[in-house]
């Protein structure tokens, strides 16, 4: 579909850091985690996905998800499994009746109730 990888988490020092290509600032993305060939999390982000993923490194006391896939992520990387950042940047040629179309928000309910993955709540 268009999906290419930006970046991975891993632990460096106990530390758990995302390392991400530098046209992460890119906005309106789809993003998936893929761990070991197995699609983990599907998401989305108006905001650039280096904005998105500091939020799962550092999430505010309200933000459930990044809460929860932050604790997620944390244990997967260390078992010692490479958590992969894949996304796919809308580049804005999507329109319908002259009103642009965010293709992340536009994808992301398909893909999560076809592919299920595992840390999506919505898609259980």
């Amino acid at each position: 579909m268009g999906f290419r990888k930006f970046g991975h988490w891993h632990l460096e020092a106990e530390k758990m850091k995302c390392i991400l290509a530098d046209d992460a600032k890119t906005k309106n993305v789809l993003y998936a985690f893929i761990s070991e060939g197995e699609v983990l999390y599907i998401g989305k982000t108006v905001r650039s996905l280096k904005q998105r993923m500091y939020n799962y490194l550092n999430p505010g006391p309200t933000q459930s998800t990044s809460i929860r896939c932050h604790k997620l992520i944390r244990d997967t990387i260390g078992s010692g499994k490479l958590i992969e950042i894949h996304a796919l940047p809308d580049n804005g040629l999507l329109y319908y009746g002259g009103f642009h179309v965010n293709l992340a928000a536009g994808l992301e309910d398909s893909l999560v109730s076809k592919i299920k993955p595992k840390w999506n709540l919505a898609g259980i």
